[in-house]
């Protein structure tokens, strides 16, 4: 299947809250703008949702006065067909968003000369007196930019057009752990006011996010509202095929979705990323051993040169391997590959 098989399949689910897991590199962000045509179709060319995705973040964009030493750094907000829809919201709106998260910086928006081309840019500053412009970091970026559109969710504008769904697709890159958590409760609070009346399909590479969306939504105290109308997918890729395989009310259980994965690369063919998800791996054993060094975790499983091991996996686990995905292991490599994850099956014997 493609995206816009996979899309149809969505669309025509009758569950109005729709969560799906995917590694990264998957097609998520595809599958966004695969969901919004197809709709779009549907509709006789109309949109219906909103969107958060990859290109709703490439709206912002940094000018950083090079030529004025920096005294006019700002986020410039790229023109759109949602710029119409800023004279509905003004800062204080977005401040509330962004309350949960306790951000360090002040903010205010600058406005197009045409009232109609909504806001062109923001600045940053710590001192609201002085308001001298700052650059914000990349996290408190991707927070802002999240606040934003959780406002701009809410516009009342939406309610006579573009108000069938909100499609979510990983808002978490670039945050830590705390944040993701505070992100997961912002995206609940979302679907608490708007489950009954829109579909809201969320996606994510993270399984801490899907892991507490999962639990709020299924098995949760509030769950009873929200069990039978939520649909939890896993989606993978396989030679350029999707597939979105339901969890029913099964309870996801990450390292053994990793194990079943790896388990069948071993059988096939290995590549480079492969690492990256036995680092995921061993980064679960060891999160759940209470020691989150997995280091600690080749010692215990019995790998015999722990530090060449994790130098190897330390290498070839970093995030840019996704674009490398089609480069096949190395003969050394693979064998250290194929050791700890032997020894991993050998010694906690996990069924999958």
């Amino acid at each position: 299947m493609n995206e816009l098989d996979i899309a149809k399949q969505l669309f025509e689910n009758q569950e109005n809250i729709i969560l799906i897991y995917a590694f990264n590199a998957t097609g998520k962000t595809r599958l966004s703008v695969a969901y919004k045509n197809f709709t779009k179709n549907e509709n006789e060319g109309k949109h219906i949702g909103i969107y958060y995705n990859a290109f709703s973040e490439d709206l912002f964009v940094w000018e950083n006065d090079e030529e004025g030493g920096n005294e006019n750094i700002r986020l410039n907000i790229l023109f759109s067909n949602l710029s119409q829809f800023h004279s509905y919201f003004d800062e204080k709106d977005v401040e509330e968003k962004l309350a949960i998260y306790n951000p360090k910086f002040k903010f205010k928006f600058n406005q197009h000369e045409n009232p109609e081309e909504g806001i062109e840019s923001v600045s940053f500053f710590i001192d609201e007196e002085k308001q001298t412009p700052i650059k914000i970091s990349r996290g408190e970026e991707r927070i802002f930019v999240w606040c934003f559109f959780l406002t701009l969710f809410e516009v009342d504008a939406w309610a006579s057009s573009q108000d069938a769904h909100f499609f979510i697709d990983d808002p978490v890159s670039s945050l830590d752990e705390h944040n993701i958590f505070i992100t997961a409760e912002s995206i609940f609070e979302l679907i608490e006011e708007h489950y009954l009346k829109k579909r809201i399909v969320i996606t994510t590479h993270h399984i801490g996010l899907f892991s507490i969306l999962f639990d709020k939504l299924k098995k949760g105290e509030k769950s009873g509202r929200y069990n039978k109308l939520t649909k939890p997918f896993i989606l993978t890729s396989k030679e350029g095929n999707l597939t979105l395989n339901s969890l029913n009310n099964e309870v996801f259980l990450f390292h053994l979705h990793l194990m079943q994965t790896i388990d069948t690369a071993t059988k096939t063919e290995l590549f480079a990323y492969h690492f990256v998800l036995l680092r995921q791996l061993l980064e679960n054993i060891s999160s759940f051993l209470g020691v989150g060094r997995i280091k600690y975790t080749l010692e215990q499983i019995g790998v015999e040169k722990v530090d060449e091991a994790m130098e190897i996996v330390n290498s070839l686990s970093h995030k840019n391997v996704y674009r490398l995905q089609f480069n096949k292991m190395a003969g050394a490599e693979e064998a250290v590959f194929r050791e700890i994850f032997q020894k991993i099956q050998d010694k906690y014997r996990f069924i999958y």
